[in-house]
């Protein structure tokens, strides 16, 4: 501790009063202490502090060592006795003090004897702003630990299944084209044994395959969409079929390849029409999706990437299919309830709004299915714009039958589709009337209780019959 230099000079007029504000205004909380241990007076500088601890009023003519909890009582024995022995450099120590609510209040203190009297004046400073941010940096480390364990048993479990796995799988850095990684089965399939991590992705396979290779990984980087393509093994003795799917890593676009056929592979007789159907499905000119049990898009067709009008089909994986659909929350519902209700459904009427605006009238179908990660529903959706019935409220027109009735539903309001229901009834019932009279329109105006005037105007409202011909009397 480095003393003032001329404190009798500067400091000898100072008087009680004075220095009392400047001790209190020194640190947030002072202590005069007298020489037996006992409280005399409490001064803070810091009204949140006052309040935490009742304003230092129960501290008075208490020993010291009582106003801090049990663990901190060594400390003040110790802080008591450096002021006593005029130690040169007294230590700074931490006590806490209990407080009627909460956690208690850490204050780190530092004692100096006042005068000849041996009462000591101990300063204190406020450490709950301090005690606050160790807090924050223990729970911030303790969750990068959580953190880096969950990632460190991730890339235990991704290491333990890349290197067991039967089928040969590897990565490929699509700026490079080189292999980063090969597990054990693609080692044994492509190189003998021999690692394949370093080479070149084309020159794994036979050289009649580059071309088909430089295109599925130039297709990878522009689309992002996974890729089926044909490959032969390096001598050409053996086809293979390479399932490639790209994604980001750290900045760097890699593609995740799957290599099935040849020696070895857990490939089955039906695997290769299998795949042949799913080139067909992502080469249909009907929509197909795939989404979770909740409406969410696992896969998506390049059908649908085009009636969505989204730029990619990456842009549609893991958004709701409602999204699109023309009856935001009703129509998914209505999907969903009858898949889990019946596990199917044919030819669901509704319309699908693309990104930019445009729409499309289209008929879904859906199935559920199980999969590993539970269920899953597939949906086909046709565009049936050739075929829909022409909006009547833009047509004089009117639906013909129930049915073309019920598939206004949700495209036009209610009161437009009571007034169609009542014309749709009126003109059957003068229809039928016409039918049993054998077009007798006297008989049938008696019969549906109208006058003959009143059926002509609906006849003519209609287009029923043949308005110019003669009227019997």
């Amino acid at each position: 501790m480095k003393r003032f230099k001329s404190a009798r000079k500067l400091f000898g007029a100072l008087d009680a009063e004075h220095a009392g504000t400047v001790l209190s205004a020194a640190a947030d909380v002072s202590v005069v202490i007298d020489a037996a241990g006992i409280v005399r007076d409490v001064a803070f500088g810091n009204d949140d502090l006052a309040r935490e601890v009742s304003a230092g009023e129960d501290w008075l003519g208490r020993p010291w060592a009582q106003c801090v909890t049990a663990e901190s009582r060594p400390k003040i024995e110790g802080l008591l006795e450096d002021a006593r022995s005029g130690t040169e450099n007294p230590r700074w120590r931490q006590v806490n003090h209990p407080a009627p609510t909460g956690p208690t209040i850490p204050v780190l203190y530092s004692a100096a004897l006042a005068g000849p009297q041996g009462r000591i004046v101990a300063f204190g400073r406020d450490l709950r702003a301090v005690s606050a941010l160790q807090q924050k940096l223990v729970d911030a480390q303790q969750t990068l630990e959580r953190e880096y364990t969950r990632l460190r048993h991730a890339e235990t479990r991704y290491r333990l299944l890349f290197q067991t796995a039967n089928e040969a799988v590897l990565m490929v850095d699509l700026a490079t084209l080189k292999i980063v990684e090969a597990n054990p089965a693609c080692d044994g399939l492509l190189g003998g044994g021999r690692g394949i991590t370093g080479r070149p992705f084309t020159q794994a396979f036979h050289a009649s395959s580059g071309d088909a290779l430089q295109l599925l990984a130039a297709t990878a980087r522009s689309t992002g969409r996974p890729e089926e393509v044909a490959a032969l093994m390096e001598d050409g003795s053996t086809p293979l079929t390479l399932s490639c799917l790209p994604f980001r890593q750290d900045g760097a676009m890699l593609l995740l390849v799957r290599i099935v056929g040849g020696a070895g592979s857990a490939l089955s007789p039906a695997d290769p029409g299998r795949a042949l159907l799913l080139r067909l499905v992502e080469n249909a000119q009907d929509a197909m999706v795939v989404t979770d049990a909740a409406g969410a898009i696992l896969v998506v067709n390049r059908a649908f990437v085009e009636l969505a009008q989204v730029p990619t089909a990456d842009q549609a994986i893991g958004q709701p299919l409602d999204r699109w659909l023309g009856r935001p929350g009703v129509d998914m519902n209505v999907l969903l309830a009858n898949l889990r209700q019946h596990g199917s459904l044919r030819q669901f009427s509704t319309t699908v709004r693309g990104d930019y605006g445009v729409s499309a009238d289209v008929e879904i179908s859906a199935v559920s299915m199980e999969d590993r990660q539970g269920v899953v529903h597939g949906f086909t959706i046709r565009n049936v714009l050739q075929r829909v019935v022409p909006d009547p409220r833009g047509l004089r027109e009117l639906p013909r039958s129930v049915s073309e009735l019920t598939e206004l539903v949700g495209r036009v309001s209610l009161k437009e589709l009571v007034r169609e229901s009542t014309d749709v009834i009126e003109r059957l019932c003068i229809e039928a009337a016409l039918e049993l009279t054998s077009d007798n329109r006297a008989s049938a105006a008696e019969m549906l209780g109208l006058s003959r005037q009143s059926l002509y105007v609906k006849l003519r409202r209609y287009g029923l019959g043949d308005l110019t011909q003669e009227e019997p009397a």
